[in-house]
């Protein structure tokens, strides 16, 4: 069934990536199971849809910026084993600060199955390529509070427009949302709607 992904970055050269899972910088602030390189990884058909988003963002002035991408299974039993046994709280502080660990899987942050597994969900912001910098949405990626949903008006004008420009070019692109987080996106006709899928993050895997 690999062969039914591709690396992102074959589809789309000017992509940039900042895969958080791969690294500690995430919300258990360590190397999560089975990201063993640090590249995003999609079915073609989500690649594909990505890849014309992109062209119509580039001619805006702006680059996709990707978090997440395929996640396989493991690395979601790895943030259940998490919530559940680690009593480990260190980032806390900068991805859930209002919220306890448990209240994360409650308020359908982290999912106990992802749509992530099933290879046509992508995390993702934009950049600005004018000023070197991501559009300010209003908060940061993996920020779990009520400040992330995408409708929330706590935020100012410019930052809710541009989270309305990604959430608009993702939904020409074909791609549905969720009411919890603005990067947070899914192919609406994805290849494999009742398949997770278990190989690991790997370019190699990818090839063999």
């Amino acid at each position: 069934m690999k062969t039914g992904f591709v690396l992102l970055s074959d589809f789309v050269p000017d992509i940039i990536q900042e895969i958080r899972y791969y690294s500690t910088y995430n919300f258990i602030g360590d190397r999560i199971d089975g990201y063993e390189e640090p590249c995003a990884i999609l079915t073609k058909e989500a690649a594909r849809a990505l890849k014309d988003v992109s062209n119509e963002m580039f001619v805006r002035g702006l680059r996709l910026k990707v978090y997440d991408a395929y996640r396989p299974e493991r690395a979601v039993k790895h943030f259940i084993l998490w919530g559940i046994e680690d009593r480990d709280i260190r980032m806390k502080p900068y991805f859930y600060p209002s919220l306890e660990k448990q209240e994360l899987f409650e308020k359908g942050y982290i999912a106990r199955r992802s749509s992530h597994s099933r290879g046509s969900t992508v995390d993702l912001t934009l950049f600005d390529m004018s000023t070197g910098k991501e559009l300010d949405m209003g908060s940061p990626f993996d920020l779990f509070d009520e400040i992330s949903h995408p409708d929330n008006k706590k935020i100012s004008d410019e930052q809710y427009e541009n989270r309305m420009i990604l959430q608009q070019a993702m939904r020409r692109g074909g791609f549905s949302s969720i009411d919890c987080e603005w990067w947070h996106f899914t192919l609406e006709n994805e290849p494999y709607p009742d398949t997770y899928f278990e190989f690991p993050v790997s370019s190699e895997y990818l090839r063999k």
